[in-house]
């Protein structure tokens, strides 16, 4: 079987369909060409690639607080999509409940776009996404997760870490942001995503550079605390990115075995697929 055919469920990607569903007028980027992609073109992408499932995460770019597309994308789906929503900090438990309802599992934060003071006064909403046992992402760079892991521990709140951490490589695995990420792996609080290398590393495909922070992350949180993602469509990618050989990636460090923990047993589970 090519790995191409092995069941997968996708943690995280975008839908950008400016056609259906205009961007924002207020926000600062916004994606074109080869970086949109609906609902209807990215089943095709799923269907090419044997991915049954995702998990579909709302971009800052194009839509930031709009969350229409991604809704309405769960909505179609039949039960194919789940998705993690971007709020503002002061949301009410109430409203996280009704998104709970319509298929979210979860709330992105944006460090690394937004910055760590913009995310200070989140207490509330960490504790709101805990009472509803829901998830906390960050996407963070550098030393920046370091700053809210008091704030998770306090809350108990499920957290789902994007693209590694994103460290900064040539700062090694003592850096204290990848640190803050296995601690919370270690405590039991933290997933991460083996995503997103190209976010990070200074040499472009394959990645090389990023072995190392992938292997400490696998022996410190073990493949039960990992997920695959494939961070289509590769929002301000560098340079030229797809599916096919992302997932080549995974087949020449992972057994079958280990790949259906990756891609199916660990999602499936986490996300109630």
């Amino acid at each position: 079987m090519s790995i191409f055919d092995e069941p997968k469920i996708d943690t995280h990607c975008h839908l950008l369909d400016p056609d259906h569903f205009p961007y924002a007028p207020d926000v600062s980027y916004k994606p074109a060409g080869q970086e949109i992609g609906g609902g209807t073109y990215f089943s095709h992408v799923m269907n090419t690639y044997g991915v049954h499932h995702a998990l579909l995460v709302g971009p800052n770019s194009g839509y930031n607080l709009d969350n229409r597309c991604l809704l309405d994308a769960i909505e179609q789906s039949h039960g194919k999509f789940k998705g993690i929503i971007v709020v503002k900090n002061d949301i009410s438990k109430e409203e996280l409940a009704k998104y709970k309802s319509q298929g979210v599992v979860g709330v992105a934060m944006n460090v690394a776009l937004n910055g760590v003071d913009y995310y200070a006064n989140t207490r509330a909403l960490l504790g709101h996404l805990a009472d509803l046992d829901m998830f906390i992402q960050y996407q963070v760079e550098h030393d920046q997760l370091n700053q809210f892991v008091p704030m998770v521990l306090n809350a108990g709140v499920r957290v789902l870490v994007d693209h590694c951490g994103r460290p900064t490589v040539a700062e090694g695995i003592s850096q204290a942001g990848f640190q803050a990420m296995l601690k919370l792996a270690k405590e039991g609080f933290a997933h991460v995503k083996l995503s997103g290398f190209y976010k990070f590393s200074q040499k472009g495909y394959p990645f090389l550079d990023t072995d190392e922070y992938q292997n400490v992350i696998l022996d410190v949180c073990g493949l039960g605390q990992c997920i695959w993602a494939s961070d289509w469509p590769y929002l301000k990618a560098p340079y030229r990115l797809d599916y096919g050989p992302m997932l080549k990636l995974v087949e020449q460090r992972f057994t079958l075995e280990e790949r259906k923990v990756l891609f199916w047993d660990t999602p499936k589970k986490l996300f109630g697929f």
